[in-house]
């Protein structure tokens, strides 16, 4: 087989391997009675990433973002396929701004901002249409496993 595709190979496997291991079944957030599978990125190579290049996400699943410090957040969709609810939590896990349905941008250094419209420590990635379907309102509160270390503020 060619070399070539043979590293290929290597690099696509390591990287399907090493997203299926980021997420624990007890890795969890919950709103209002639902409970989703979290990938946690709490440092600054994983919010950098995020959910870029992912073709779709599982109805149960999400992306949860922990800051250093509560303080005005802006995300954008820079190389993300799939809609996404960004909501934004204050250290104390309550609902202070989000973002619904936010479209894919394909644009580059293009794409704009999503920012908070308050300041937030914790920021929540969904599929687009979670937020509204579970009616989620600024102050809602987010339940967070055990298993997540959440930064203390400073």
């Amino acid at each position: 087989m060619n070399p070539r595709v043979l590293r290929w190979l290597a690099v696509a496997g390591l990287s399907i391997a090493g997203t299926a291991c980021a997420t624990k079944p007890d890795t969890w957030v919950e709103l209002k009675g639902q409970r989703y599978i979290v990938e946690v990125a709490d440092d600054d190579a994983e919010r950098a990433r995020g959910l870029m290049f992912r073709e779709a996400m599982d109805a149960d699943r999400g992306m949860l973002f922990i800051h250093p410090a509560n303080e005005m957040q802006a995300y954008w969709m820079k190389n993300t396929h799939i809609p996404l609810d960004i909501l934004y939590f204050d250290p104390q896990l309550k609902l202070v701004s989000s973002s619904l349905n936010t479209p894919p941008c394909s644009g580059g250094d293009q794409c704009p901002p999503y920012p908070s419209s308050a300041p937030a420590q914790y920021v929540l990635e969904l599929n687009a249409g979670e937020a509204q379907r579970l009616n989620l309102k600024d102050g809602d509160t987010m339940t967070v496993s055990p298993s997540i270390t959440l930064k203390s503020q400073d």
